[in-house]
Parts: C-alpha cells; sequence; structure tokens
C-alpha cells in the first residue's frame, strides 16, 4: 500500500479494497462532486486486509472527510471504526466511513440502497413479506436494513453448506433485535415455490445468473412468480439476467442491482456532503455499465 499521499488539494473521500481498479464509485461521485460544485475529490486505495490498521492511522492523519470499503475490507473496517451506525453493527461489516472530527464512524449502505432502489419504484418494505435467495454478505446488508425498516418477514433460503448454522445464529440474532419474523429455510424448488407464493418481493442475492453464466437461475419455473410481485435481482452484469427476464414476462415489476448500487453510493455522498446525487449521476452509471457489458 503505498497510494495514500501527505496532503491532497481538495476534500478527501475514496474507496479501500483489493482490487479497486474496477469501480464505479468514482465516476459516481466525482460527476457528483463537479456537477454540485464541491471541492471534494474520489480516490482508489488498493489496501488489503491486513494493510487496513496502517491505511487507517493513514486516512485519519491527511483527514479525509470519508470513505468507502470493498472486499476484502469491509469487516476489518468494522472492527476497526470507532462507533458504528445500527446497522453496521448488526451486519458486522462496514462499507462506509464519515469522519466525525477525527472519529471514524462505520456505517453500512448496502441495505439502504436496495430499499430505496425499490422506494424509487413504488414499493415500501414496512409490514411486506420478503423472499432473498443466499445469506452473503450483500444478502446479509439486505436482511438487516429491511428488518430495521420493519419488514414483516423474511424468508432466507440458502443452500446447507458449511455457513448454515452461521447464517441460522445471524438470522436468529437479527430477528431477536428487530423483531421481524425472520426464517432461515433450505434452499429447495420446493421451498422456493412456497416462499415466494407467500411474499410480496423476490430478491436474488446470488452471483447466479452473473456473466458469463447467464444461463443460472435459481428459481425453476416462471410460474412460481406472481404478476402482483416486484422482484429485485442485484446483478447488473448482465442487466437483464434469466431471472429478471422470467419475472419481466410474467408482469412482475422488476429491477435489476444498477440501482441498488447507485443508491448505496448516494447514501455514503449525503453523509459526507449532507447533498444528494444529481439525478443525472444514475445516467452516467447506467451508461457506463452498459458500455462495460458489451
Amino acid at each position: 500500500m503505498n497510494n495514500i499521499k501527505k496532503t491532497y488539494e481538495k476534500n478527501l473521500t475514496g474507496l479501500l479494497g483489493h482490487p479497486v481498479a474496477h469501480s464505479k464509485s468514482p465516476l459516481m461521485h466525482n460527476t457528483a462532486f463537479e456537477l454540485l460544485g464541491l471541492d471534494y475529490t474520489y480516490e482508489l486505495f488498493d489496501v488489503k486486509e491486513d494493510e487496513m490498521d496502517e491505511a487507517f492511522a493513514q486516512l485519519k492523519e491527511v483527514g479525509i472527510k470519508g470513505f468507502n470499503c470493498t472486499m476484502p475490507d469491509k469487516i476489518k473496517a468494522y472492527e476497526l471504526a470507532d462507533e458504528l451506525s445500527p446497522a453496521a453493527k448488526l451486519i458486522g461489516a462496514c462499507n462506509t466511513v464519515v469522519n466525525d472530527n477525527g472519529k471514524f464512524v462505520g456505517h453500512n449502505t448496502d441495505g439502504i440502497g436496495f430499499v430505496s432502489a425499490l422506494s424509487n419504484k413504488g414499493f415500501d418494505i414496512k409490514n411486506k413479506k420478503m423472499t432473498i435467495l443466499g445469506c452473503g454478505g450483500a444478502a446479509l446488508a439486505i436482511i438487516v436494513q429491511c428488518a430495521l425498516d420493519q419488514a414483516k418477514a423474511i424468508d432466507v433460503l440458502c443452500i446447507k453448506d458449511k455457513f448454515f448454522d452461521n447464517a441460522k445464529e445471524f438470522t436468529n440474532k437479527v430477528a431477536t433485535q428487530t423483531g421481524c419474523d425472520i426464517k432461515l429455510i433450505e434452499m429447495t424448488d420446493e421451498s422456493i415455490k412456497q416462499s415466494i407464493n407467500t411474499s410480496d418481493l423476490l430478491a436474488n442475492a446470488t452471483p447466479v445468473g452473473m456473466a458469463p453464466n447467464v444461463d443460472g437461475c435459481l428459481v425453476p419455473d416462471p410460474s412460481y412468480i406472481k404478476p402482483d410481485m416486484y422482484v429485485m435481482d442485484i446483478i447488473y452484469n448482465p442487466l437483464e439476467t434469466k431471472l429478471y427476464k422470467m419475472a419481466e414476462q410474467r408482469g412482475a415489476t422488476v429491477l435489476n442491482g444498477i440501482d441498488m448500487l447507485y443508491y448505496q453510493a448516494d447514501a455514503a455522498f449525503k453523509l459526507w456532503t449532507g447533498h444528494s446525487f444529481p439525478e443525472s449521476v444514475h445516467d452516467v452509471l447506467y451508461n457506463s455499465i452498459q458500455n462495460t457489458n458489451k
């Protein structure tokens, strides 16, 4: 790690992770800074997990306004933060840090991005039931935020592997602390069918269907999907996965992962600057991802 300088001409924000060169975050944030006339910059910092202690110390020294963390640094950021938001505390990972007068406060905006994307399409998670496929890092953030935002019930469907018991412990903890009815269910064709049948929202939080394996889909039959439900696949390469197309053909309201990516970044931007992204940033992101996917 040698890319953190001692001084910066502008108010500094950025992204910590390894690797980070592919990230769309600089495009979004620097476009927003320019459009709003803010004297900020967003930089990429290639930081491995075992370099996080040094990175935190250096970033405090240079007075960074805030930063994002991506894999593999999210859990270490959670451990190093001076304070934690309720969501970050429950999830056990931080993707956003705010410098509050020298105190690093850890947040997790991934779940906020998911909920905000749905809200923008007219869906309020409060008192609704969700089926979520997967229990990896993205799924955990989504589960926590939906529970905090008063979802009525969440069915978490996972394959029964070596991580299943950890997922059980996690979902029990979130259910206890939020009062949300959260059930961890072994993922089978039948359990997927039964859960979707009683849900208002279906979310795929696994990489199944992501390029190059675009034929993958965890929902085995289109008839499982109800025309009046919302379906969100957090994948954005391709923009329209097999699940996305299946749900669209059934008449469901469908979203891909672009809006989640956009709104989680927007939430971080608000924490650092007090401003929301200008709407045109969404178009810039969409066009960039569309070109990247070609």
